[in-house]
């Protein structure tokens, strides 16, 4: 019994449908999403279309000034390539000033081409001294000096050696640097002394001691190893075997 209603119930369903009246389902429909509003991708609800947003009461068109268009996320507006926002409503015309070019993510900032130097009345040529070369910079001076010459003001001047140095490049130096067994002293090169029982370090410019031997003032004196003791990985100082430990200048056990 119990199935045949069931049956009945089913079969008169769509019939009940048909006869609520096509007016009233619109206004339903009305109700829930408004004008120039969608249903959304994701989730439930709805939101407002492509090129309007919500002011609190329904979904109103997205004005724009000239010279602009709808951002992606569709809630605003953007200045096109060349102009920028001027802090209203309104898209003025980036000013390009002689021998520049459009630059920045949106096209709304300035840089001045190769060879010039931007300030902010406009970009003015750099001027490069003889023996100077110009770099893509956009800060400083736009240029270096070649090989053996030196920034003096705005002049390249040359650079002079001393005896027992070869010219450099590097920006932390004069321009010059002791060859390998010497040491700068003011404008002249040195000779490293070395004491006995040591040896140049890996760059040259000073000296370590031979393993056993350890630093005191200019000299290389001997390590001495207290009873069960070893040279540790430094070479220039000790540890004790195990399982002794250090005290003082000897090794006693542990306890």
């Amino acid at each position: 019994m119990n199935r045949r209603r069931l049956k009945r119930l089913c079969a008169a369903l769509p019939l009940l449908l048909l006869a609520i009246p096509d007016g009233s389902r619109s206004q339903e429909i009305s109700k829930e999403v408004p004008v120039n509003a969608q249903a959304k991708r994701y989730g439930t609800g709805w939101e407002c279309k492509r090129g309007f947003r919500w002011d609190g009461a329904a979904c109103i068109a997205i004005k724009f000034p000239e010279n602009a268009y709808l951002s992606e996320t569709s809630s605003g507006w953007e200045c096109k390539r060349g102009y920028k926002s001027d802090g209203g409503s309104s898209c003025v015309a980036v000013r390009v000033p002689q021998n520049a070019y459009l630059s920045g993510l949106y096209g709304d900032e300035w840089e001045c081409e190769r060879g010039y130097q931007k300030t902010r009345a406009g970009c003015f040529p750099v001027l490069v001294p003889k023996n100077g070369y110009l770099i893509d910079s956009f800060q400083g001076r736009g240029w270096n000096c070649d090989h053996g010459f030196r920034a003096s003001g705005n002049e390249c001047a040359a650079v002079k050696a001393p005896q027992n140095a070869y010219l450099s490049d590097s920006s932390l130096t004069t321009g010059w640097q002791c060859e390998r067994g010497f040491q700068q002293s003011g404008d002249i090169c040195l000779p490293i002394e070395i004491p006995r029982n040591g040896y140049l370090n890996g760059f040259g410019t000073g000296w370590k001691c031979d393993r056993g031997f350890k630093k005191e003032g200019g000299d290389c004196v001997s390590v001495k190893l207290p009873t069960n003791a070893h040279l540790d990985y430094s070479g220039s100082d000790w540890s004790c075997d195990r399982p002794f430990r250090r005290q003082n200048d000897g090794c006693v056990l542990s306890q």
